[in-house]
């Protein structure tokens, strides 16, 4: 073995390592806050409504505080607080409770988002969800579900029809006018279709339990983290072009390039 190979090998067990560790800090954060009564709760626009809460806050901080100290040089992209440049060419995209609506209504579909990348689309991400203790991985060629001690592989569904498919999207109103013809068009040629799973539609994807996922207006830090682990498990993320969404925007998930091609026509037009 080269020595390139065993300092790559190294380096892909120590952003595992650390991945996992912003995974538990993260869960010691926010469980504590999970159905509490007395929460506080802040709304960040002046017109509509996009919560954010004390756990929120405490997870990102809690996360940001584990990489000052294991990987200090890294930057830091995250929901709640200003990016830290990187040092070191790797950036960790971090969003410490997707669907926080979900959270605040006692739901256990949100999540703890977290990747690595080195300047461009994830090499590895974790969605994390505390309250059911699962944990979806994926990245460096594998993706897995840790869940009550327990450790399985991670494969997405194989290919089928859209009129067998199962769809899912975090809101019925999906983006603009326009964005929600484009996703109504998908949704009229399948199966089923199911609203409102925030982060969670993205994980039943990797765990084959589902086939697509169709949003838009999304962030970096909402993407990224489920990207790495559908990928990972043999599926394909993307915006409404096919090009790459690791920035966010217009994103299609799909279990495999056949169910994408499918959808991805409906969404063109």
């Amino acid at each position: 073995m080269s020595d390139a190979t065993t300092l790559n090998a190294n380096l892909e067990m120590e952003l595992r390592e650390v991945g996992h560790a912003l995974a538990d800090a993260a869960r010691g954060a926010i469980l504590p806050y999970f159905r509490s009564l007395d929460m506080s709760v802040d709304n960040k626009l002046a017109d509509g409504f996009d919560p954010v809460t004390a756990a929120d806050r405490a997870a990102e901080r809690a996360m940001r505080v584990v990489l000052a100290n294991l990987r200090p040089d890294d930057g830091v992209e995250g929901e709640e607080e200003a990016p830290t440049p990187s040092r070191s060419g790797f950036t960790w995209v971090l969003d410490p409770i997707d669907g926080t609506r979900a959270f605040l209504a006692g739901t256990a579909t949100w999540g703890v988002l977290i990747a690595v990348n080195a300047g461009a689309a994830p090499v590895f991400g974790i969605v994390d969800q505390p309250y059911m203790d699962e944990r979806f991985v994926g990245g460096f060629g594998r993706a897995e579900l840790h869940h009550g001690g327990f450790v399985r592989p991670l494969n997405t569904r194989p290919a089928r029809t859209l009129d067998q498919a199962l769809l899912m999207t975090t809101f019925p109103e999906v983006g603009t006018a326009e964005e929600r013809a484009a996703f109504e068009r998908v949704r009229d040629q399948v199966q089923l279709t199911r609203y409102g799973l925030d982060c969670y539609g993205y994980a039943l994807i990797a765990l084959g339990s589902i086939d697509l996922v169709i949003e838009a207006g999304l962030n970096s830090y909402d993407i990224q983290g489920p990207m790495a682990v559908i990928e990972a498990a043999g599926g394909i993320v993307t915006d409404w072009q096919g090009g790459p969404v690791h920035r966010g925007g217009q994103v299609i998930a799909a279990a495999n390039v056949e169910i994408h091609a499918a959808a991805l026509e409906l969404l063109r037009g």
